[in-house]
């Protein structure tokens, strides 16, 4: 690892040279632009048949069984490919990788019109994740090497947003059209809004404009630098993916009329306070965003306790996705302000993994906690579990 990796100026440093230097540069450039543009179709691709394909695993004969092995073979093929993406683009560069990985998210989805099997359906699966994992590592990474370094976190914020649209948009349109305009409409649709992504693939950068070494994942998941941000996401994304798959059974009964504004409200709190998250980044620096950021997302965790109070569950949402907003942001700002341009791969392989892993493991522990406790004690010591993530975000 170089020193030019370990001394990156942070945010604030980069800020304060800026306000004296002059007006800030602008965040928006046409590779940033084509870039997201392509991201909102490969996010949309991924949504739109996120839960028709375990509907369609279901249909054709595989059951609860085979729906859940569809979602969990694509999870686990991304985890896998976010390992190695980073090598992939010190070899290939950013164009390549970036266009292999939305023909590996579109292509496989038009096999679905015309092959029914489990193992057909699984196969599928698997390449996908492959090439979802291909593009969110490598979109983060150049989202990082074309924002302005003195609004990084702003940039991050707003990538964020338009990031967040096609799960609004794509994951109730998808299971909307699968009952009314058939399977096939939705896979070809997938495939379509993929690979229209190559359109812009020419326009984006190919490779981090200098000539450092990359720290490679293994590196980075020994550098304590790295390591610290990332424990604290992966406690604040644990409570996400149990707050999202959770809450409609906790407040199922009288209460269930709360589920659906419960997590719109989350989402949208998360929304606003990663752009807000990023602007203040830019002006004070990610750290210190650590430490609030985790309590609020414990604190909204704890409300939870009080399953049968609609204002209580509301509330909590708004804090906890203010808290997860921020963490996102400054997570990812954080760590990229400790390496160099080359790294920036790196770094997004990283903290995408921290994502998927407490997201997926989140759950798991949860729901073997809750069959024993019930859900208020169960959201109680997710709290309590969260608040140890406070050491290393202290120590940042």
């Amino acid at each position: 690892m170089t020193t030019a990796m370990l001394t990156a100026p942070p945010a604030r440093d980069v800020a304060a040279v800026a306000v004296v230097a002059g007006p800030r540069p602008r965040i928006m450039s046409r590779p940033l632009v084509l870039l997201l543009a392509a991201n909102v179709g490969a996010l949309t691709s991924l949504y739109l048949l996120l839960s028709v394909v375990p509907l369609y695993a279901g249909s054709v004969g595989a059951g609860g069984v085979g729906a859940g092995l569809a979602t969990g073979a694509l999870m686990l093929s991304t985890v896998v490919a976010e390992l190695a993406t980073p090598r992939l683009v010190a070899s290939f560069g950013y164009r390549k990788v970036f266009a292999v990985g939305l023909v590996l998210l579109g292509v496989p989805a038009l096999a679905l019109t015309f092959l029914s099997s489990m193992t057909a359906i699984l196969l599928v699966c698997v390449v996908r994740g492959l090439g979802f994992a291909v593009i969110m590592v490598v979109a983060g990474a150049l989202v990082a090497t074309l924002v302005p370094a003195e609004r990084r976190g702003e940039g991050l914020g707003i990538a964020g947003i338009v990031a967040g649209v096609p799960g609004v948009i794509a994951l109730p349109l998808g299971l909307w059209l699968a009952p009314n305009v058939g399977f096939a409409a939705v896979f070809v649709a997938g495939a379509v809004v993929a690979l229209v992504g190559l359109v812009a693939v020419p326009g984006i950068p190919d490779r981090a404009a200098n000539s450092d070494e990359a720290v490679g994942v293994v590196a980075a998941l020994r550098n304590p630098a790295l390591i610290r941000p990332s424990l604290v996401f992966v406690a604040t994304t644990a409570a996400a993916g149990i707050v999202v798959a959770f809450i409609p059974l906790a407040l199922s009964g009288a209460a269930g009329g709360v589920v659906a504004p419960a997590l719109l409200i989350q989402a949208a709190a998360a929304t606003v306070a990663r752009w807000w998250s990023g602007r203040r980044s830019d002006r004070h620096g990610p750290a210190g965003q650590l430490v609030p950021g985790l309590v609020l997302a414990a604190v909204g965790t704890l409300a939870l306790v009080l399953v049968s109070s609609p204002v209580a569950v509301l509330a909590g949402m708004v804090v906890f996705g203010f808290g997860f907003g921020m963490i996102q942001s400054s997570t990812m700002a954080l760590m990229l302000s400790r390496v160099s341009p080359a790294s920036y791969g790196t770094v997004s392989a990283v903290w995408n993994m921290a994502y998927d892993f407490g997201y997926g493991a989140g759950p798991t522990g949860f729901g073997v906690l809750a069959a024993s406790t019930g859900y208020p004690a169960a959201f109680a010591v997710t709290a309590a579990v969260m608040l140890t993530a406070l050491r290393p975000a202290r120590r940042k």
